[in-house]
């Protein structure tokens, strides 16, 4: 009696499998510095947001009072100027505000403004 062999071809080799996994896990690098350029876009935007708030802050206060603001404490509080104190997006750093000589300077962490 002659057996004939068959073969059942219902699977993947493992060739086909590593190949699929190589893929995905190049997939899966490009994705992950993509999002993260993407969320230093963001923090990036919203600190250069925060300062321009500041900054019309500031002028507000100018128009209002023909005088610079000596601390923070006139631009945040019951005022129109600030409702808190500003702050900068998480890991940007933080910002500085110096009232001295009639000169307001605005200055932050690692925010520039563009």
């Amino acid at each position: 009696m002659n057996q004939q062999e068959t073969r059942s071809d219902k699977g993947f080799t493992l060739v086909e499998l590593l190949i699929v996994i190589v893929i995905l896990g190049i997939l899966a690098t490009v994705t992950v510095f993509a999002v993260r350029g993407i969320t230093s876009k963001a923090k990036d935007n919203s600190c250069q947001a925060e300062q321009r708030t500041i900054e019309t802050a500031i002028e507000a206060y100018y128009a209002d009072h023909q005088a610079d603001a000596t601390q923070l404490s006139d631009l945040v509080g019951d005022t129109a100027y600030l409702k808190q104190n500003p702050f900068a997006a998480p890991g940007s750093g933080h910002f500085g505000i110096s009232f001295a000589g009639g000169t307001v300077t605005l200055s932050s962490g690692t925010c520039t403004k563009k």
